[in-house]
């Protein structure tokens, strides 16, 4: 590739990309170039992540039989499997939620039955593959096989993550789509900037007012595809793909203001909006719209033959076919239904939690307990419980690496802190529309790769640049060779190291209220570090 000859050239030092504002014109920079070592660690990274997600995946059940919400998801997986790939939901009124995750749970069981391992094995392949992503994107991001690497290992460390990717329940599969596709848009912005500084240094970028055409978008049509089978899973996934359209967007226009093209905005109205609205508005819908193939192609569908039989023929709509219109008519159903989900309306849950209680995790779920005949502890009463928490280490800086990120996005333009955020608000600020609605910490699994990605940022901030190799003051004996910026660096280091430890360390305290290990009761009680924990 002809490279952009004024440009600067890319900030890094010891494989640590500096933080720096957007120059006047970008660097031909696309992407990382350490491709051997990155692969290393990330493969060995995400074998770690499997080997933690994968151990004892059968224990804890209820008997034998699933636990908290698991009670939904597994049994719906299993009619799928084995019902023509229908759920009918025989225990409740209605089938509350797209098929898309049932369908990864309904795989696992393909493979080991209606089982502990059957119903999660899907989930804890995503957890692991979870880990895999972040590691990439970030490295893709910061251009440093080194953050990516820590942000991996955060995740791994994750309890939210963690205890995710060990049940058969729903939030796993919807952020493995939510992250792949925000991976896609960073690749596809990676891509897009190499095509415009090709033209740029071909000298063309003035041979329209508007920029150059950026042509098919591949990674963008991947995102699209991944966004609708997020919101397959769950409906929130909507919010997901509204953030991420403007996004890349976004982007676009930062790629054409970039390389001076002389009416950028109207470059990006004209040349990327009508695009970006196809790939990552419309095809999201077809998708999702494809993940009720199922429900179209089964004759006793829930609400199949709604329009005859509950709602009339007839009517404004009665051109559009019957089939759309029953979905139509079972999507109002299922709204209903979650809008019915109030406090207001009497509906309360010991385990309940608010959006503003999520980014440090202030209020955990406890999926499952037990007390009952519980031995191996060491003593005549034990407890085994599994509680979805955040892994404080991790979670309690939230706020601190959030404000950090709003003054690097919006006074140093560090466009990797904007996009971060764009994913971590996506999965929160939405919430904050319908207080009133019962809600719950999973709800915020989507938000941990962010999270992660997030804090990562910061340790590569914290860390700083290396000097050049070499570097010594002059006439300085032993240790005092070293420049003083080599000394920031190591102590940088060393303040990274210590923190990265304390978030492993306090994971592996929290391990036996993660997996159900049983401990005596007042080992429970000393991990329930906050009144809002109990």
């Amino acid at each position: 590739m002809t490279q952009v000859t004024d440009a600067r050239p890319p900030a890094t030092e010891a494989g640590v990309a500096l933080s720096s504002p957007a120059p006047l014109r970008p660097s031909p920079d696309f992407g990382p170039t350490d491709r051997a070592r990155g692969w290393v660690v990330t493969l060995f990274l995400t074998a770690v992540a499997g080997l933690t997600r994968f151990i004892q995946l059968g224990y804890p059940t209820d008997g034998k039989t699933p636990v908290f919400d698991e009670k939904h998801y597994a049994p719906q997986a299993w009619q799928i499997l084995t019902g023509g790939g229908i759920e009918d939901n025989p225990g409740y009124g209605l089938v509350v939620h797209p098929p898309v995750g049932k369908d990864m749970i309904a795989l696992g069981e393909a493979i080991f039955g209606y089982t502990g391992w059957g119903w999660r094995f899907s989930a804890a392949v995503c957890g692991t593959l979870l880990v895999f992503l972040v590691i990439r994107i970030t490295r893709r991001m910061t251009r440093s096989t080194l953050i990516g690497a820590f942000a991996g290992i955060l995740l791994i460390a994750d309890g939210v993550s963690f205890v995710s990717s060990r049940l058969g329940m729903l939030d796993i599969f919807q952020a493995i789509f939510v992250l792949g596709a925000f991976g896609c848009l960073i690749v596809d912005r990676d891509e897009m900037r190499a095509r415009i500084a090709l033209v740029y240094a071909e000298g063309r970028i003035d041979d329209s007012e508007y920029g150059p055409r950026f042509g098919v978008r591949w990674w963008r049509f991947g995102a699209g595809i991944l966004l609708g089978l997020a919101c397959g899973t769950k409906w929130s996934g909507m919010y997901f793909v509204a953030a991420f359209a403007v996004m890349s967007v976004a982007f676009d226009l930062a790629a054409r203001r970039g390389y001076r093209v002389r009416r950028p905005w109207a470059g990006t109205a004209i040349r990327d909006a009508g695009p970006a609205f196809w790939a990552l508005v419309v095809m999201p819908f077809l998708v999702y719209m494809g993940t009720f193939w199922a429900w179209f192609a089964n004759e006793t569908s829930y609400d199949r033959y709604a329009v005859g039989v509950r709602v009339g023929r007839d009517g404004a709509f009665d051109w559009v076919p019957t089939a759309l219109r029953s979905l139509w008519y079972y999507g109002g159903e299922v709204l209903t239904f979650h809008e019915g989900l109030t406090n207001s309306a009497g509906n309360h849950h010991p385990w309940e939690s608010k959006p503003w209680t999520w980014p440090m995790g202030l209020r955990p779920m406890l999926y499952y307990y037990a007390d009952n005949g519980v031995g191996g502890c060491g003593q005549a009463v034990c407890v085994k419980a599994v509680m979805l928490i955040g892994t404080p280490a991790l979670w309690w800086v939230a706020f601190p690496m959030l404000g950090w990120a709003l003054w690097r996005s919006f006074v140093r333009r560090d466009w990797r802190y904007a996009a971060m955020l764009v994913g971590y608000s996506a999965g929160l600020l939405p919430w904050f529309l319908q207080l009133d609605r019962q809600m719950y910490f999973f709800y915020a699994v989507p938000m941990a790769p962010f999270l992660t990605m997030g804090v990562a940022l910061v340790l590569g901030d914290v860390l700083g640049h290396a000097p050049p190799s070499g570097r010594r003051l002059s006439g300085a004996p032993g240790w005092q060779h070293l420049a003083p910026q080599s000394e920031r660096q190591g102590l940088g280091l060393l303040l990274v190291c210590l923190y990265v430890a304390l978030v492993i360390a306090n994971f592996i305290w929290l391990w036996p209220i993660l997996t159900g290990m049983p401990i005596t009761s007042g080992s429970w009680h000393d991990h329930l570090w906050l009144p809002s924990w109990r």
